[in-house]
């Protein structure tokens, strides 16, 4: 699913001009990313959780080159999702 498809089942769900869903999924992503980037975890009862991960440096090979590099340590953001989505995620 896309963004402008998820835009528009949001539009036909709440009764929202296409316009109008869209304008507030992305004000909803936009406050996803800016919490992350503050370091600050987003709870959402009966959805899941997004967190940051953090990878810690680590020594790669780059196969083609024959070369070592270092990649530095750094968060990912992450979902889990709540107990309930994930039991019914397993049973679909």
């Amino acid at each position: 699913m896309t963004k402008a498809e998820l835009a528009n089942a949001v539009s036909k769900d709440c009764g929202l001009t296409q316009v109008e869903a869209l304008a507030a999924l992305e004000s909803t992503m936009k406050v996803i990313k800016e919490t992350l980037l503050k370091k600050e975890n987003i709870y959402l009862r009966g959805f899941g959780t997004f967190d940051l991960k953090h990878r810690a440096e680590k020594t790669a090979r780059n196969i083609s080159k024959n070369t070592t590099i270092i990649v530095p340590a750094h968060d990912l953001p992450h979902f889990k999702p709540c107990k309930e989505f994930a039991d019914a995620m397993a049973q679909a």
